[in-house]
């Protein structure tokens, strides 16, 4: 009988361990099992890169007059659904010169998905950011930056990277002073920001705007993933 028991309790044990590890892996920033991962880059200059998310929404003027006004460039995480939505959204984003990468047709967790899900909501995402003119090598970043083992282990396969984040002010503020004291008081040389303005009603543009004017004030300059990951140091 006690035997029975100390065995049940290690077997819950394990369990607990491999669910704790688990989601931790499902939510970490700077690592995965497979493939390349990026989610800040070290450099020596003052460069950061402005990521968005979802979309593209009827939003997308006002976020590209805003870019356009600081001459800055950024990396949109286009939604597939919704691309096919507004694909005159999209082919703006294109045309101004900014990046595009994949976050998915439906925008759902990728988590405990079949290859074969992973693979249709890669694909169809794909096929509608080319249609919209977008030449560019096709970079993803996980729905909600959730991801384990199949998401990672498709996208090394087809030798693409996954791009995460080390500033995202929603995280860890609500008001609009208050996320964007967030990302000056984190900012870093190499930084990748987040953030989520395409279904906003003009907080998030209000928030985008005052850290594209204090950061250009402390000389920094807005590139897009591609563009950052050009200058970082080499080992």
């Amino acid at each position: 009988m006690k035997k029975k028991l100390l065995w049940s309790g290690l077997a819950i044990c394990c369990l607990m361990f491999l669910a704790i590890g688990g989601y931790k892996l499902m939510n970490a920033r700077e690592f995965q099992l497979f493939g390349e991962l990026t989610a800040k880059v070290e450099t020596d200059e003052k460069i950061v890169a402005l990521t968005f998310d979802d979309g593209p929404s009827e939003n997308v003027p006002g976020i590209l007059s805003l870019l356009d006004e600081y001459q800055a460039k950024a990396t949109f995480f286009l939604i597939g659904q919704d691309i096919a939505k507004y694909p005159e959204m999209a082919k703006a984003i294109v045309d101004a010169g900014h990046q595009i990468g994949n976050h998915s047709y439906t925008h759902t967790r990728m988590v405990v998905k079949s290859p074969a899900f992973v693979k249709k909501e890669l694909s169809l995402t794909d096929d509608l950011i080319r249609d919209a003119g977008y030449e560019g090598d096709i970079d993803f970043r996980p729905p909600f930056g959730k991801k384990l083992v199949v998401l990672p282990w498709m996208l090394n396969n087809q030798k693409r990277e996954t791009i995460m984040w080390n500033i995202e002010p929603d995280t860890y503020a609500s008001s609009v002073e208050e996320k964007v004291k967030y990302v000056l008081d984190n900012i870093e040389k190499g930084s990748i920001i987040l953030l989520h303005p395409m279904y906003d009603d003009g907080e998030e543009l209000q928030v985008m705007e005052t850290i594209l004017k204090e950061l250009t004030e402390q000389n920094y300059r807005f590139v897009t993933i591609d563009e950052l990951q050009k200058h970082a140091n080499e080992n």
